[in-house]
C-alpha cells in the first residue's frame, strides 16, 4: 500500500491541486442545520478539486456523541465518493506515550484517517505511537498561524551550542523523527518568513499550511515558501472562506467556485515559478 506521501503526490498530480478544505461545521454559520448533509454537499461539490480534507475534531467533539457520529459519517462519505483524497484529522493530540497509543489507535484504526495533526511538545517518545503507523502521517505543530504563536514558538533555545527559536528546533526534530517517511509539519501561512526557514530546514517534508483565506495569509508567499524543490509537498488549507462562501441555499455551488478559484491561484503561482503538473 502506498504511504501517505505517495498518496498525496498521486492525488495532487491527478487533480492538479494543492488545496485542502477544512471541514469545520459551525451550526451558527451553516445555512442548513444538518451537519452531515452540509459536509456531504461540500464534499460532493469539491472532491475533484482537492488533494485533502481536514475535519477539525473539536467541531464534532463539541456536539458529543452526535458530533462523533457526524464525523464518522463525514469520513465514510469521503471514502465513498473520493477514496483517493487523503483525510487529515485536525486533532492536535499530544500526551504521554501510553495515552498517545490510544489517540493513535482512535485516529488511525477506529476512524481510519490518513493523517493527523499532533503536538510534539512531550518529545520523541511521545511521538512514537503515532509514527509506528508507517502508512499514516503525523503533522507536528511547528509555527502556527495564530497571533499568539510567538509567545512560545519564537523563544530562543540553546541547542548544542547554537541559538535557534523553538519552531526551528521542532523542524530539526521532525527531520530526526522521520525515519519512516511519515512526518509532516504544520506551518502557518501568516508567517511567511518563518515558513521559508522551516522549508529550508526540512526540504522534503510535507507541510500543512493553514492561514490563507479568513486568516489573511498571503497565498503567493505561502505557496512560494512551502513547496519543495519539485513544486510539491505543500498542502494549502482553507476552511471558512470555502465552506461559508455563501450562507444561502447555493452554499455548495459557492464552495466549488471558491475552491476552483483557490486552485487556479495556487497553480498560477506554481506556473510563474516554473512548475507544471
Amino acid at each position: 500500500m502506498p504511504n501517505f506521501v505517495q498518496r498525496l503526490a498521486n492525488i495532487s498530480s491527478g487533480s492538479q491541486t494543492l488545496v485542502c478544505i477544512g471541514l469545520d461545521p459551525n451550526p451558527e454559520l451553516m445555512p442548513i442545520t444538518d451537519v452531515v448533509a452540509f459536509n456531504k454537499s461540500i464534499i460532493d461539490a469539491t472532491h475533484d478539486l482537492v488533494c485533502a480534507y481536514k475535519p477539525n475534531l473539536a467541531y464534532y467533539e463539541a456536539r458529543g456523541s452526535t458530533g462523533i457520529r457526524e464525523f464518522e459519517a463525514t469520513v465514510t462519505h469521503i471514502r465513498d465518493v473520493a477514496p483517493e483524497v487523503v483525510i487529515i484529522a485536525d486533532a492536535k493530540r499530544g500526551d504521554f506515550p501510553p495515552t498517545n497509543v490510544q489517540y493513535a489507535r482512535a485516529l488511525f484504526e477506529t476512524w481510519g484517517v490518513d493523517a493527523a495533526t499532533v503536538n510534539g511538545f512531550l518529545g520523541g517518545d511521545s511521538m512514537e505511537p503515532f509514527l509506528e503507523y508507517e502508512d499514516k502521517a503525523s503533522f507536528v505543530l511547528c509555527r502556527t498561524s495564530n497571533p499568539g504563536a510567538a509567545e512560545f514558538q519564537d523563544l530562543t533555545m540553546q541547542v548544542n551550542g547554537k541559538s535557534m527559536p523553538y519552531y526551528q528546533l521542532i523542524a530539526h526534530r521532525a527531520n530526526s523523527w522521520n525515519v519512516r517517511g511519515n512526518v509532516g509539519l504544520v506551518t502557518g501561512a501568516t508567517y511567511p518568513t518563518q515558513l521559508a526557514e522551516i522549508r529550508k530546514i526540512c526540504p522534503e517534508l510535507p507541510l500543512l499550511v493553514p492561514g490563507v483565506g479568513a486568516q489573511s495569509g498571503s497565498l503567493q508567499q505561502a505557496v512560494q515558501t512551502s513547496i519543495n524543490s519539485a513544486g510539491r509537498n505543500s498542502i494549502i488549507a482553507s476552511s471558512r472562506s470555502i465552506i461559508y462562501a455563501s450562507q444561502n441555499s447555493n452554499f455548495a455551488e459557492a464552495a466549488r467556485t471558491a475552491t476552483m478559484n483557490l486552485r487556479e491561484e495556487i497553480n498560477a503561482v506554481l506556473e510563474n515559478a516554473g512548475f507544471e503538473w
